[in-house]
């Protein structure tokens, strides 16, 4: 005990030693100087102390030197001041009371402590807010948090991370994610996915940000949170805080990666010599342009293994006036499928200017992104499994081989490598985001805020099928360009107020919002009978014509649509133990009908801190324990341009009139007016509890919530004799989503050299239509996912939307087995099996493809310097329709189109075997290890560090599902459907590093 004793009292005369070795540092004119330490006695850099007059609020600010010492030259004597310090990963304290004198040092010392709960402070929309005084739904997410992995997008980051939040993806490196947060709200197709801010930005692309420069992330779920957006924050709000200028001496940071990428699973297919046994056992075989004597894999012939690698260049730093910050981020993903690909650069710099003592700060961000993806056809996606093995890739003479006069199924019969090579297809986007903000402090308490920004997208679209080219045969050579520039121009002006009295603590909100989009501004060509394809589409003057060629100009218009808005919030704490929140936003915006282009958006919540009460006190064990209580109304936007409630003429197909000696395709109507058109509009009530126990080594939440969604947007048949249009777009439908979520965080280890920190996830929704009719339009049912099975005619479609159902109910036949004859039979709505039930009206509602159960699992070890993580999620209870196993399993088209290694078991006279039913409908639970990643840290001089780490990305599954992944999309209008354009997904092996100096 003496030991330890001696010992502590060294470390403090070791301490007072370097402060006063550091005396040419700290000279006598130098009135502040001190020390920063960590839990372990050892001096932290980069920490951020804040000299403020207890009195004035005037303040200056200094940073830590890699040592942690600190200095101030500046202060004018005087006082009473306190000093925060702040830095992250600690929580941020304060000494009070100090006076500064002419002539006499202060020398201060503090020990931070580490921050084991989350992050302390959060983003909540035009400000902060502590997480204790929270009083709705928000989760974050810090970026050692993050999903590791070959990520092209920032969603791709949350994925199992956020209760109630789902996000699927293909292996396409071109593919964004889609993400759906606590179930679907809306009918219409990409209209279904949160709102994103950006570094106070609403709105900026996604696409802006590479996720090594993010700080962290705030997912907004609730109305109570999100009703401070608006018409646009329906869906729940994403809010991404990226890394800013800096402070104190320059860091910098530099991270990468190579990645090898293959495919993880797939749809095992009739090799060619299997093919050609089944066909002979049944007395058929194959036409000599369907079988040169080959036994070819397609999907190895176009799959690869991809080479990826991202490199993350981040500097910044600054002084007490002002700071500094800039990255580069470069990222190469190379498909699995050949000819495919992502490649991306994105460049950004940052710089704040504090004036006046602080009392003005200038922020300017620039951000510029380039994306070149390179994609595939999409034939490539059937026929790389269903094109006959039984042919090589090239015939003799060197020629791709090929049937030109078959064009069997949906998407066509076509040479899966030729595709490839025949045709290229490349997207260009370069974005430029550029916004400045300046934030006045005009009264104690009072400040400021004006934001400006403009985001400039500009997209080309490529395209070039050769003179081989089978999807255009006869051209010669065809290209098609595309050139369209989408601007945004945002400005917000708003103030906070932030006072204490006593006991009562208010913030209040006030602020007013302008946007600007205009979109579509560029055109689209097209040329053919090229001289040479050696060009590409590089010089469209090449190409000659036939005499008769018609140009595509595409369909691209200019729209500009504006929204105004006027917001206002107040947070009410008394005590810290009862907290309140308001809110209102009134949107207006030129999407809408003129009836109805205003909109009112309130929120109430409320939230008691129990932990602070006296009957508490005594309840040693409980750190904090919060109820929470909100309700709101947020609207949705997503998807309008200008001309949405606009009556808009078009060219009417199959419709002429004669003149001047020619027939000319008419002009009429192809939308109506309605000038009644509105956002749809959801209401949530959400109740949550928060707790921390035994010192936050078990922390977590639950919260339960009842989400209305009304005036839903739908196509509604009405008569040509009131509208000049036959369909009409209009609010009609209405929809809920109910469901509880749970988050639990625990620590079960923790020691000097070695610590356990898991976390849970879980999430169930129930989604249910409950109206699709009012007294102006009514329909009972919609019919949708009309994806077609082969030789199956008089489907509407293979998903219904009716009242009691969920969105993505599925609607098929009923599989009844096979009669003796190896045929397949179906029953029909009495329950009767026979082969010739197979009519629209035996089809009825066969399962949902709604989850019933959403849940990740995140373990994290260390060991001294070593690091080790994994990562478990997965989904239960829905259904997937495998169409696409149903359009392989065809026997009657065995000598057109190869067939499932399964179906070869299948009687070849069974011409209903590929029929869409629920023979079909899979499960789709699933649990995927998602990542185990092994890292190792080398500790250098102050800061400094290297790590090291290798990572592997979905590693094993545990499925019953048939196809090739059970992770399919469930965003849009038809979730839950795998039909034959779904990139694999992939299993990857990561080695990277990172280092700071």
């Amino acid at each position: 005990m003496m030991y330890f004793t001696r010992l502590k009292a060294l470390k403090h005369m070791v301490c007072l030693g370097i402060i006063c070795w550091a005396g040419p540092i700290f000279a006598q004119e130098l009135p502040v100087k001190g020390m920063v330490l960590d839990p372990a006695g050892k001096g932290v850099p980069g920490v951020t102390v804040k000299a403020e007059h207890e009195q004035t609020r005037k303040s200056v600010v200094t940073t830590s030197t890699n040592s942690g010492l600190f200095s101030f030259s500046n202060i004018t004597p005087g006082g009473p001041y306190r000093f925060i310090f702040s830095h992250t990963g600690y929580k941020t304290d304060t000494l009070s009371g100090y006076t500064i004198a002419a002539g006499q040092q202060v020398a201060l010392s503090l020990k931070l402590k580490e921050q084991m709960n989350d992050l302390q402070e959060v983003v909540i929309g035009y400000g902060k807010s502590k997480r204790s005084d929270l009083t709705g739904a928000v989760t974050s997410v810090k970026p050692e948090e993050f999903n590791r992995g070959v990520i092209s997008s920032a969603g791709q980051l949350l994925q199992g991370k956020v209760a109630g939040l789902n996000i699927t993806r293909s292996g396409n490196p071109t593919d964004r994610p889609a993400v759906i947060l606590r179930g679907p709200s809306s009918f219409r197709e990409g209209a279904q996915e949160p709102f994103y801010v950006i570094d106070g930005v609403p709105g900026a692309s996604i696409d802006l940000v590479a996720p090594d420069d993010i700080l962290s992330i705030e997912v907004l779920k609730d109305a109570s949170s999100t009703a401070i957006y608006g018409s646009r924050a329906a869906n729940g709000v994403i809010m991404i805080n990226t890394k800013n200028a800096g402070k104190g001496l320059g860091q910098l940071s530099y991270s990468a990666y190579a990645a090898t990428e293959s495919i993880s699973n797939t749809i095992t297919m009739a090799t060619g010599d299997e093919l050609r046994a089944y066909l002979k056992a049944n007395g058929k075989t194959l036409d000599k342009i369907s079988d040169d004597g080959s036994n070819t894999n397609w999907l190895k012939e176009v799959t690869r293994t991809g080479i990826s690698h991202n490199h993350n260049l981040n500097f910044n730093g600054g002084g007490e006036n002002s700071s500094y910050g800039a990255s580069i981020n470069y990222l190469n993903n190379q498909g699995i499928i050949k000819t495919s690909g992502m490649e991306r650069f994105i460049a950004r710099a940052n710089m704040e200017q504090r004036l006046l003592n602080n009392r003005l700060k200038l922020n300017l961000n620039l951000t510029n992104s380039n994306t070149t993806n390179d994609r595939i056809a999409s034939q490539v996606y059937n026929n790389m499994f269903t094109y006959l093995p039984t042919v090589g890739v090239r015939k003799a003479d060197g020629t791709f081989s090929e049937d030109p006069s078959r064009t069997t199924g949906t998407g066509g019969y076509y040479n899966p490598v030729a595709l490839l090579e025949n045709n290229t297809y490349q997207g260009k986007t370069n974005l430029y985001l550029i916004n400045g903000a300046a934030k006045a402090n005009i009264l104690n308490g009072l400040d400021f805020t004006a934001m400006v920004s403009m985001q400039n997208e500009q997209i080309n679209e490529n395209l070039y099928n050769n003179r081989f080219s089978m999807l255009k045969q006869g051209f010669n050579g065809y290209a098609e360009r595309s050139s369209v520039k989408n601007t945004q121009k945002v400005f917000e002006g708003y103030f906070n107020y932030d006072k204490t009295f006593g006991d009562h603590s208010m913030k209040l909100l006030a602020g007013y919002s302008w946007q600007e989009n205009r979109n579509g501004d560029g055109f689209q060509t097209s040329g053919q009978n090229f001289i040479s394809d050696d060009l590409l589409w590089n010089n469209l003057g090449l190409s000659n014509g036939n005499g008769s060629t018609v140009v595509n100009y595409g369909t691209n218009y200019i729209s500009t649509l504006r929204l105004i808005s006027y917001y206002g919030r107040a947070i009410y704490d008394y005590k810290g133990k009862y907290l309140f929140q308001a809110t209102l936003r009134r949107d207006g915006s030129s999407a809408f009908g003129v009836n109805n282009r205003w909109g009112m958006f309130p929120s109430v919540s409320a939230g008691w801190n129990i932990e602070k009460e006296a009957f508490m006190q005594n309840v040693a064990f409980v750190d904090n324990l919060k109820l929470r209580a909100g309700y709101g109304v947020s609207g949705n936007s997503i998807g309008f341009d200008a001309y949405t409630a606009r009556l808009v003429y078009g060219a009417q197909n199959g419709s002429y009139f004669y003149s001047n000696g020619k027939w000319l395709t008419a002009i009429g109507p192809t939308q109506n007016d309605n000038p009644n058109l509105k956002w749809e509009r959801t209401a949530t009530l959400n109740i949550g509890l928060d707790f921390g126990l035994f010192k936050n080594k078990v922390s977590g939440s639950v919260d339960v919530y009842n989400k209305k969604t009304t005036d839903l947007i739908a196509p509604y048949a009405v008569s040509t004799t009131q509208y000049p249009f036959n369909v009409l777009t209009a609010n009609v439908g209405a929809m809920t989503n109910k469901g509880i979520e749970f988050t639990l965080n625990t620590t079960p280890v923790r020691t000097k050299d070695f610590s356990w920190n898991t976390s849970i996830n879980l999430s169930h929704n129930q989604n249910k239509i409950t109206s699709i009719s009012n007294d102006l339009f009514q329909a009972s049912e919609f019919y949708t996912a009309n994806v077609g099975g082969r030789g199956q005619s008089g489907a509407l479609g293979y998903q219904i939307i009716r009242e009691g159902l969920p969105l993505g109910s599925f609607y098929t036949l009923r599989y009844a087995g096979k009669d003796n004859a190896g045929k397949s039979m179906f029953y029909d709505k009495d329950g009767n099996a026979s082969t010739a039930n197979t009519g629209f009206e035996n089809f009825t509602v066969t399962g949902s493809a709604q989850p019933k159960l959403l849940y990740g699992w995140n373990n994290t070890f260390r060991y001294k310097q070593f690091d080790f993580n994994f990562f478990i999620r997965g989904v239960y209870g829905n259904k997937i329709l495998n169409a696409t196993l149903a359009d392989m399993n065809a026997p009657i088209y065995a000598f057109q189109t190869n067939i499932a290694q399964s179906t070869l078991t299948e009687s070849i006279n069974d011409d209903k075997a590929q029929f869409v039913s629920d023979r079909y409908l899979e499960s789709g639970s699933y649990l995927r290890l998602d990542n185990a990643t092994l890292g190792y840290t080398f500790k250098m001089n102050g800061s400094r560090s290297l790590r090291l780490y290798a990572s592997g990305n979905n590693l094993f599954i545990i499925t019953k599902y048939k196809g090739v992944d059970p992770e399919i999309n469930m965003a849009g209008q038809t979730p839950g459907i795998d039909y034959r354009n779904f990139y694999p997904k992939t299993r990857s092996a990561i080695f990277g590093l990172n280092f700071n100096l």
